[in-house]
């Protein structure tokens, strides 16, 4: 039996959470502000469960003083509003998970069977909270905001993978800003883009009469780096010369510049590739030996049609970059939703970023997105308000998740990641019973 602290201003959800916490076993503490939550801690408290938004010392100064005391209990953040930016700031200050109101009750169990038995560990030093820029609340891009907030301030080497257009680079530069070289530079080198002849020098450097044209010594990327983070995008790409080249560095920190002497380098590395690097490994394409050394630590990003519901939140996020006052209407937004997105993230920015050059009135509809139905659902399978067109696609993606879950609907909601009364509640809502 353990003692469970409920850190929320809100009554009535630490009332329904203690509820719920008594009927599996264990003893509620209540606490309706920061102040008192630390306060209730001295008492003696095996777990907390912290909100964020709260009068007075709000959850994350809440979380940075818990995770700095001695032997602090294990903190998981429960917030009605989740953004890339709140995720990846608590799990980097040491939570073990951030996770969206409500919760139900199979989801607190194995909540609190993760917080119980795990070790506590020393909090990691807090930084200045960031731009949002990782838009997304889908459960694949929350796992993404975690895994950040975890490793940032780490020194392993990460491989973020992905198609093209995914935002690997996006994810490279939160690592960085997020962790503790976020003051030193962020170089990104495209190792595609660059022709192999010059890539060596791109990386490492060279010195002055190294060869034709070598006028004068030059950094490569890798001392830019010094101290700070250095992105490959689309090491994939890089041909099996230079990658013996790159795992001699990796291993030594050592870089040699072509016709000059070793320079020692901090550097960290962030990897990315679109390609299917074991497939590549298996046919003799890529090292092995540097496939595992750059696979640290994976983040493999999902698919925009993947994650459906983050295509409207990213639509109005873009068009609300490129400027002006621009809206979505219900029907502008059930074509982004039909649409398959093959180019990701990307073709989605440039579809927002050309209608906000060319649409006059304040409205986007869908008829502004005519450029997009070549390789849309016909347009009269998505007719009517967003709220129906919502409902289409829900009941579309509960129906895969429970074939693939050959009906089993524990297994189906786990695969949507809602509770199982809350696939309950749609089925019954979207009459698939």
């Amino acid at each position: 039996m353990a003692r469970i602290l409920i850190i929320d201003d809100d009554a009535a959800l630490r009332d329904a959470i203690a509820e719920a916490i008594t009927d599996l076993g264990h003893i509620p503490v209540q606490a309706a502000t920061g102040q008192a939550g630390l306060t209730a801690l001295e008492t003696g408290i095996d777990a907390v469960l912290l909100d964020l938004r709260m009068p007075g010392l709000d959850g994350m100064e809440v979380l940075r003083r818990i995770r700095a005391a001695k032997n602090p209990p294990q903190v998981a953040i429960l917030t009605a509003v989740p953004t890339a930016a709140n995720t990846i700031e608590a799990m980097r200050l040491g939570a073990l998970d951030h996770l969206a109101k409500p919760i139900g009750r199979d989801a607190l169990a194995a909540l609190l069977a993760r917080l119980l038995p795990r070790a506590a560990s020393p909090a990691p030093t807090a930084t200045a909270s960031e731009p949002e820029d990782l838009v997304g609340s889908s459960p694949a891009m929350r796992e993404v905001q975690k895994a950040i907030g975890m490793l940032a301030d780490s020194t392993a080497t990460v491989l973020i993978t992905g198609e093209t257009g995914t935002g690997k680079e996006i994810v490279a530069r939160a690592i960085h800003r997020h962790g503790a070289r976020a003051r030193a530079p962020f170089i990104a080198v495209n190792c595609a883009a660059i022709p192999t002849e010059l890539l060596e020098s791109q990386l490492f450097g060279h010195a002055r009469g190294a060869f034709t044209g070598a006028v004068a010594d030059r950094r490569g990327a890798f001392q830019d780096a010094d101290h700070g983070t250095l992105f490959l995008d689309e090491i994939g790409d890089m041909d099996l010369a230079m990658q013996a080249k790159l795992l001699r560095v990796l291993q030594d920190r050592l870089v040699h510049p072509v016709g000059g002497k070793p320079v020692a380098v901090d550097v960290r590395i962030v990897a990315a590739t679109h390609r299917d690097l074991p497939r590549a490994v298996a046919e003799g394409k890529f090292r092995e030996d540097l496939y595992y050394r750059l696979g640290v630590v994976p983040i493999a990003l999902p698919a925009l049609r993947d994650r459906p519901a983050d295509i409207v939140p990213l639509a109005e996020h873009f068009l609300a970059l490129a400027g002006g006052a621009k809206r979505l209407s219900p029907d502008a937004a059930a074509a982004l939703l039909a649409h398959p997105w093959p180019g990701n993230v990307r073709e989605l920015r440039n579809a927002m970023e050309r209608a906000a050059a060319l649409v006059r009135q304040d409205l986007v509809t869908s008829a502004d997105l005519a450029f997009l139905r070549p390789a849309a659902t016909p347009a009269g399978q998505q007719e009517g308000t967003l709220p129906a067109a919502i409902a289409q696609l829900e009941a579309e993606m509960i129906r895969r998740a429970l074939d693939a879950a050959a009906g089993n609907r524990a297994e189906a909601a786990r695969k949507l990641g809602i509770t199982r009364q809350l696939l309950y509640d749609k089925m019954k809502r979207l009459g698939l019973e």
